[in-house]
């Protein structure tokens, strides 16, 4: 019994005919028409491109990276890319040098522009986080180019037009690298600056051959041209894409190496946590520099030998080596065996030094009560005496206070307000402030009668 006994060809072939079949889906005359139309830069174009710009430099200064996305959305830089490879996909050479001129005079301008911005901005980019993210391109940028751009050369061709555009837009992110790139050229930093134009051109390159490989599989028509031409310049686009894609090959393989390493460390910390009554509490991993290096931070007692050795041994089975490993014991204490004597004279200095802090407490509260007293008014006293040598005299409230003989001089000194049922003479109210300062020993009493 063969396999075609179980299976159905025909069958499985009508299946995906029905639901992989692009023909009835895509209308490639209006696609041609509508990526012809988004190729010039002029009119409309040229502002939507600056207003594109300031976003993308301002998100980019102030690391939002919703507004970062919002220059993605409105960046017109999508329309020549993908005029040029439908270009080469038809074998249009007009249509290939119109899209790299406009594409040639956008790219000018955002430079231009974005590098103007971050010559002029006040604001400083103190944690750069959305810039760094622009300077290292991998092969995995390459992939979200690639297939972000055959994602929207469907979504251009296809009948019932969708919101994938505005996903590619997003995903291949061609407005930022320009601006990382502007930044790197007002600050004189060539590694942003490369990095970022290298990330700006793998995109470019990777979606023209997206939009190329679609043109082709959706036999867009083809312009006459001599043979032997395009073999020609299809080797030629091969080689560039070959020099184009090494470099991120490389930085992928960094990116897997620097993750790799991260995880075996993480392995590594989980499950040799604690040594012996040493405790790793932290670390931080180095990949900066070469090898990779990880600094563990330690509690409790400090390392011995033994234990040293043994956490060695263990890191040697998670691919990290001895050179790799940095022991920070700054929250680590020497453990010493003490005898009786040694123990017992310890407990008795401790104890010396917790009576000393007591007397001392002590002290400090004794001589805050003798201010606080010192500073208490004999209200009540002083009402009976003064009603005594002036009966007419009814109430009375005493208030320390500060009074300014100057604008540069304050001196301490006595409120004194009473009423009484008779007229007080001024002489008896002198005579009152004079008693009142011997009594009290202050250096000034001020007597207010009330009406």
């Amino acid at each position: 019994m063969t396999m075609k006994s179980f299976v159905n060809w025909d069958s499985v072939r009508a299946f995906l005919r029905k639901y992989l079949s692009l023909g009835e889906y895509v209308d490639t005359e209006a696609g041609i028409r509508n990526i012809r139309s988004n190729i010039p830069f002029r009119g409309p174009t040229v502002y939507i491109l600056f207003v594109a710009v300031i976003i993308a430099s301002v998100g980019l200064n102030v690391n939002s990276i919703p507004v970062i996305i919002g220059a993605m959305l409105i960046s017109p830089l999508m329309g020549p890319i993908i005029g040029f490879g439908l270009g080469l996909g038809m074998n249009d050479r007009q249509l290939l040098h119109s899209s790299l001129k406009h594409l040639g005079i956008m790219v000018g301008v955002s430079l231009l522009a974005s590098t103007l911005y971050f010559l002029l901005t006040p604001l400083e980019a103190d944690n750069p986080t959305e810039l760094l993210a622009r300077t290292n391109p991998s092969i995995y940028d390459v992939f979200i180019a690639f297939f972000g751009g055959l994602a929207g050369v469907l979504e251009i061709t296809r009948k019932e037009k969708g919101t994938v555009i505005s996903g590619v837009a997003i995903a291949t992110a061609l407005m930022p690298p320009l601006c990382t790139v502007g930044y790197g050229l007002a600050n004189l930093n060539w590694y942003y600056a490369g990095g970022a134009l290298y990330l700006f051109f793998i995109n470019s390159v990777f979606i023209a051959l997206a939009t190329y490989l679609a043109a082709r599989f959706l036999k867009f028509p083809q312009v006459e041209e001599k043979p032997g031409r395009y073999r020609q310049r299809l080797i030629s686009y091969t080689l560039l894409l070959l020099i184009v894609i090494a470099p991120s090959v490389f930085s992928a393989y960094s990116i897997v190496r620097e993750n790799e390493f991260q995880k075996s460390v993480r392995h590594f910390v989980r499950d040799n946590q604690s040594v012996g009554k040493t405790y790793i509490y932290d670390y931080a991993v180095d990949t900066n520099q070469k090898p990779f290096s990880v600094s563990l931070r330690l509690a409790g007692e400090s390392l011995d030998e033994v234990s040293r050795d043994q956490l060695y041994d263990a890191a040697e089975k998670y691919g990290l080596m001895r050179s790799q490993l940095v022991f920070l014991e700054d929250a680590t204490f020497k453990l010493e065996r003490l005898n009786d004597k040694e123990i017992m004279q310890d407990w008795m200095q401790a104890n010396e030094r917790q009576l000393q802090l007591r007397d001392d407490s002590i002290r400090a509260l004794s001589a805050r009560l003798s201010a606080y007293e010192r500073q208490v008014l004999p209200a009540v006293q002083l009402a009976g005496e003064l009603r005594s040598q002036w009966p007419d005299v009814t109430d009375v409230t005493v208030a320390r206070g500060i009074y300014l003989p100057s604008a540069d001089e304050e001196k301490e000194q006595v409120l004194v307000l009473l009423q009484s049922t008779s007229p007080v003479a001024e002489e008896d109210r002198i005579r009152m402030e004079n008693w009142l300062t011997i009594r009290l020993q202050v250096p000034s009493v001020r007597v207010v009668v009330l009406p």
